[in-house]
């Protein structure tokens, strides 16, 4: 195949190429043809939330009892949650990215199109937080056995002296207000109200039903419980059988013992961020209540398999959203990496349980810091004057070039034509692969940068071409050569725009990746269409015709004088 037909074809490929993106750019130039028309308008452009509205909402991560070095990893987890489950709800391209604020860990939500905030916020809070814990008991600091001895003997001698003083005489109701260590009746002289049998301790209830004891009476002795020592008096009784009600009052001294043991939960490292997958179950089939039973990744069945080896004898509880559902005592080895959630459910709860922690468990709990709903009319408003104000740079970028550069400025004018079209095409058909671009305002911030580079790389390669003529090269030569000349510093230019793009996406959250995305997108094609297009375009239509027409490149006509000498 000879050059020229070979020439011939690559001009007819881009011609046939600028049509197809054309069209799909501005697909109502085929609005009289319905069925391509159909075609040609399914690509959509996605906008974001800046342009379309909907709701930004942010979370702060309660990461305080995660260790340092996973911190990043939990997150990373949340965010992942939270993906799935604005993706199970069928929000298209949902924003979700995590930043620090002042030193807190923030999960940034935004869901574009979405109008109801309270929707919105119900969306994310639905997610439910699993999480299982070990039991630490605290038996706290000890009193040495001779000193609760001795404090319990003071004790029983204060309640002796107090009921040897109410059975000489000294009033009840009032040495129960200055004495009695029960803080429910002591305000009230001690009065305890009606009661049935069974209300109150065995040793009390005794005395109160069994003592014979008369109306208005005090019981001659202490009675002693695991409260302390008891000085009790019956006011009356009404009722009888099994509806005998006591009224009755008393003074309460307190023993002293030992401080109870103080039972806490302790984070193992197990949380929904380990769920394989959850389902319901029947210990009985059809026969018992439902369960939920829930199967650990490669990492949870390993971390469960520790947890319950060393926790033998001693209970390990799953929480979910910081309440406990279970907490049954490890009884073997669990290797398996499964668990089951007792908490008597009903089928449909169990079902619905199951289908909050498939949808994703958060490892971590987050909660609502900010909101903020923005309406489509602003997005619309912000979305119109960023197009004209492109559309007007556009304009005057072609202006400029035919000005300056005549014939070539017409050329790449048209190649800035194609470029336009190729990218709004991308933002389009990007919607058809898993890597869908989210048009902000931003990005058309970036693509708008991007238009000029593509400008930058045709005037570098024309200034070269200019310089070529003046040496004395024929037009088509020096196209060539400036096209050769300039390429290394068209590249070295872009490529350094690449890689500080690139950084902007890596360490950038939001609205700077997009605009990242977009001005990376837009040097590659910037690149194609000035390397490429103008250059196909240019050997295909310049020839001898031009040679004593140099004015049409820009070149004066002192320079066709010169050029005219050296030949």
């Amino acid at each position: 195949m000879s050059i020229g037909k070979k020439l011939r074809l690559k001009f007819i490929a881009v011609i046939i190429f600028a049509v197809l993106v054309g069209l799909i750019a501005y697909p109502k130039a085929v609005i009289k043809i319905p069925k391509l028309f159909n075609v040609l308008n399914k690509p959509k452009i996605n906008l974001g939330l800046d342009l379309q509205g909907g709701i930004h909402l942010e979370y702060k991560a309660d990461v305080s009892q995660i260790d340092n070095s996973k911190v990043a990893e939990a997150m990373q987890a949340v965010q992942d949650v939270i993906e799935r489950r604005v993706n199970a709800f069928g929000v298209a391209e949902p924003v979700v990215y995590t930043t620090k604020s002042g030193g807190e860990q923030r999960l940034v939500v935004e869901l574009a199109g979405i109008k109801d905030i309270n929707q919105a916020k119900n969306l994310i809070s639905a997610t439910p937080l699993l999480e299982f814990k070990t039991e630490k008991t605290d038996v706290g600091q000890q009193i040495p056995q001779d000193v609760l001895d001795k404090t319990n003997k003071e004790n029983k001698a204060k309640a002796q002296s107090l009921l040897d003083q109410i059975k000489n005489g000294a009033d009840f109701a009032t040495l129960a207000k200055e004495n009695s260590q029960d803080p429910g009746s002591k305000d009230n002289g001690g009065d305890l109200g009606f009661v049935k049998k069974g209300a109150f301790v065995p040793e009390f209830d005794k005395v109160l039903f069994d003592g014979n004891l008369k109306n208005g009476e005090v019981y001659p002795d202490l009675v002693e419980t695991q409260f302390g020592w008891h000085i009790i008096k019956k006011i009356e009784q009404r009722g009888s059988g099994d509806n005998l009600e006591v009224h009755s009052a008393h003074i309460l001294i307190s023993k002293a013992t030992q401080p109870a043991p103080k039972t806490t939960w302790v984070s193992t490292g197990l949380s929904g961020k380990n769920l394989k997958s959850a389902s319901v179950q029947f210990k009985t089939q059809g026969l018992s209540e439902p369960e939920v039973g829930l199967k650990f990744d490669d990492a949870g069945t390993k971390l469960f398999a520790d947890i319950t080896k060393n926790n033998i004898g001693k209970r390990v509880a799953i929480f979910l959203d910081g309440s406990i559902v279970t907490a049954p005592t490890v009884q073997s080895e669990v290797s398996n990496g499964e668990a089951v959630i007792t908490g008597n459910y009903t089928l449909n709860e169990a079902k619905n349980l199951v289908k909050r922690l498939n949808e994703g468990a958060l490892p971590v709990p987050i909660s609502l810091v900010g909101q903020q709903s923005v309406e489509a009319t602003l997005g619309q408003s912000s979305l119109e004057k960023s197009l004209k104000a492109g559309v007007i740079g556009l304009v005057l970028v072609i202006i400029f070039m035919l000005f300056y550069y005549r014939f070539l400025g017409l050329i790449a004018s048209f190649a800035l034509l194609i470029y336009s079209a190729l990218m709004i095409s991308i933002f389009k058909l990007s919607g058809f692969t898993p890597w869908q671009i989210t048009l902000t305002l931003p990005g058309i911030a970036g693509f708008v940068l991007s238009i000029g580079m593509a400008v930058d790389a045709n005037i570098l390669i024309f200034e070269r071409t200019k310089e070529e003529i003046r040496k004395g090269r024929n037009i088509l030569s020096a196209i060539e050569e400036g096209f050769k000349r300039a390429w290394t510093s068209i590249r070295d230019g872009n490529v350094s725009s690449i890689i500080t793009a690139f950084i902007l996406m890596e360490m950038g959250t939001g609205f700077v990746k997009g605009f990242a995305v977009t001005l990376i997108i837009g040097v590659l094609m910037s690149m194609f269409t000035a390397v490429v297009i103008t250059r196909t375009i240019l050997r295909f239509i310049l020839g001898s015709w031009i040679e004593n027409k140099l004015w049409l490149v820009g070149v004066k006509k002192d320079d066709d004088s010169e050029i005219s000498k050296k030949r």
